[in-house]
C-alpha cells in the first residue's frame, strides 16, 4: 500500500510538472539527442505519446543527425518535421 501511494504522488508530480513544462513557450532549440520526454512534448505537433517514442526510438536506433531523421518515428510526418525546424539541435 505504501509502495502504491508513493507511485500515486509521483505520477501527480510528473504530470504537474509536465503540464507547468508544456505551457511554457518554447523559445530556446532543443536537443532532440538530448533531451527527455517532458522536454520533447512542449514541441509543436510532439505531446506525450510522441515523446516518448523519440526517445524509444533514439534508445534504439541512435541519435538523429537531421529533421528528416524523425520521420522514423511513427506519427512524425513532413508537416511536424517543418514546423520543428528553428525549434530543435541536433
Amino acid at each position: 500500500m505504501k509502495k502504491l501511494l508513493s507511485y500515486a504522488l509521483l505520477a501527480i508530480a510528473l504530470s504537474v510538472t509536465t503540464a507547468a513544462v508544456a505551457q511554457e513557450d518554447v523559445t530556446t532549440p532543443v536537443d532532440i539527442n538530448q533531451a527527455p520526454a517532458e522536454v520533447l512534448a512542449t514541441l509543436p505537433g510532439i505531446g506525450d505519446v510522441k515523446a516518448q517514442a523519440i526517445v524509444e526510438d533514439r534508445n534504439a536506433n541512435g541519435p538523429y543527425a537531421s529533421l528528416e531523421d524523425l520521420t522514423r518515428v511513427k506519427g512524425i510526418g513532413e508537416g511536424t518535421v517543418q514546423d520543428l525546424d528553428e525549434k530543435v539541435t541536433f
